[in-house]
């Protein structure tokens, strides 16, 4: 069994207090359905930097929204269980990456 990171981006934050929980309840219910998978359940991301050798700049540049780790099988199996995920019902996506062993 392989651990897979998601990277979150895009999607749409609730405008309402009451739409901001339903959307809590769908991510939730999600990771319900992913049992024993979720590794670690991950957060969202706040504010960032990005960092290179010519300093840094205030910002993410790759606009990620957060992290969840995944166990699976495969790369084709942890893209699979992101299907559902409900970031895509806002017109987000999930990046799957695998996460080798040092």
């Amino acid at each position: 069994m392989a651990k897979f990171v998601y990277l979150y981006t895009g999607g749409q934050m609730a405008e309402t207090p009451e739409a901001q929980e339903a959307a809590m309840q769908e991510w939730t219910n999600w990771f319900g359905t992913l049992g024993d998978s979720v590794a670690n359940i991950g957060n969202p991301f706040g504010a960032g930097s990005t960092v290179s050798n010519g300093g840094v700049s205030n910002g993410g540049g790759s606009k990620l929204g957060g992290y969840s780790i995944i166990n699976a099988e495969s790369l084709a199996e942890a893209a699979d269980k992101a299907n559902e995920c409900p970031v895509l019902r806002s017109g987000g996506t999930v990046e799957v990456y695998e996460a080798l062993a040092m």
